[in-house]
């Protein structure tokens, strides 16, 4: 049987971390550490403390994982295997971890199964938002609670620049702005009505990260950095001006699974085929899961769920 890679059939472009060393050579060491701190108190205002089952999308190599210990079920979602066999390295001790890796265009998750969905840093490399944000409504039921963040393109800086004539584009206009390859910067007021046309009514929203300059982040601790930015969370999150917006979000009470999910370990409930779109799936030799609908078997390597690649009895599949 031969593999097949489906994580760019019929997709738009999506970025791929696939083996870097994102670890260590953006986080890790890297004068970051006021942004990990800010993010994690801004996660921590919006997000449910406990919970059934959360999932982060983007998860990477599981830089906020410990933010999930109130959950019974963990799972932690990334385009990139090497990244997530990183976070299987430190967290796959603990079995309320399940690591996959998938496209946030064709997420492999059944409908309704989270209580909590969490995606950081991760929408300003979405070359199709609404296609990305119909997939996190579809996986939500009408009890969820959503934590996402974007870029902000009327962010200050970007302001003055453009005010200075340092910059094309003006930080006023609606439209997202590539300003690196795969890499966008997002106005409120456009990411509000994407967010309400998939469904969802924003119950909260944060401007964070304030005092992200290299001054600031060399001579004031970053922890005390961080303090002072939470002051500002909600009265910024007004008229968001920081490099950041986080949103606290929840499905309109129409449509979607109504009651919550309760834990199952069978995992093989948890997903559906990311070509077929079928929630019947089975578990055959070797742990493997397997879909009738499109004859796709879905593996687990290194401790990660693959529905990046299948594996198909004829050695090839046509998906339209």
């Amino acid at each position: 049987m031969a593999a097949t890679d489906l994580s760019r059939v019929g997709s738009p472009p999506v970025i791929d971390y696939e083996g870097s060393q994102y670890r260590t050579d953006f986080w890790e060491g890297q004068g970051r550490a006021y942004e990990d701190a800010v993010e994690r108190l801004a996660l921590t205002r919006l997000m449910p403390p406990r919970g059934i089952r959360i999932a982060e999308i983007g998860a990477g190599f599981g830089r906020l994982a410990d933010q999930y210990d109130g959950y019974e079920q963990v799972i932690l979602f990334d385009y990139s295997r090497t990244l997530l066999q990183d976070a299987a390295a430190r967290w796959g001790h603990d079995p309320r971890f399940v690591f996959v890796a998938g496209n946030v265009y064709q997420m492999p998750f059944a409908d309704g199964i989270l209580d909590t969905l969490i995606m950081i840093r991760v929408m300003h490399h979405l070359a199709d938002v609404p296609r990305a944000l119909e997939q996190l409504r579809r996986v939500m039921h009408r009890h969820s609670i959503g934590i996402l963040e974007y870029a902000n393109k009327r962010n200050m800086k970007a302001v003055l620049r453009w005010l200075t004539k340092r910059q094309d584009w003006s930080p006023l206009d609606q439209e997202p702005v590539e300003f690196v390859k795969l890499n966008y910067d997002f106005h409120p007021a456009w990411m509000d009505r994407r967010l309400e046309a998939v469904g969802f009514d924003v119950s909260n929203q944060l401007s964070v990260s304030h005092f992200r300059h290299p001054l600031l982040k060399e001579y004031v601790c970053a922890h005390r950095l961080a303090r002072w930015d939470s002051r500002l969370f909600d009265i910024g999150g007004r008229h968001p001006m920081a490099p950041s917006v986080f949103v606290q979000v929840e499905p309109c009470s129409a449509g979607g699974r109504a009651e919550p999910s309760c834990h199952d370990d069978d995992l093989v409930k948890l997903f559906c085929c990311p070509v077929s779109g079928s929630h019947n799936l089975e578990r055959v030799e070797d742990g493997r899961i397997y879909c009738p609908e499109s004859n796709l078997t879905y593996v687990r390597r290194d401790g990660v769920w693959d529905f990046k690649d299948a594996v198909h009895d004829t050695g090839t599949v046509a998906v339209e």
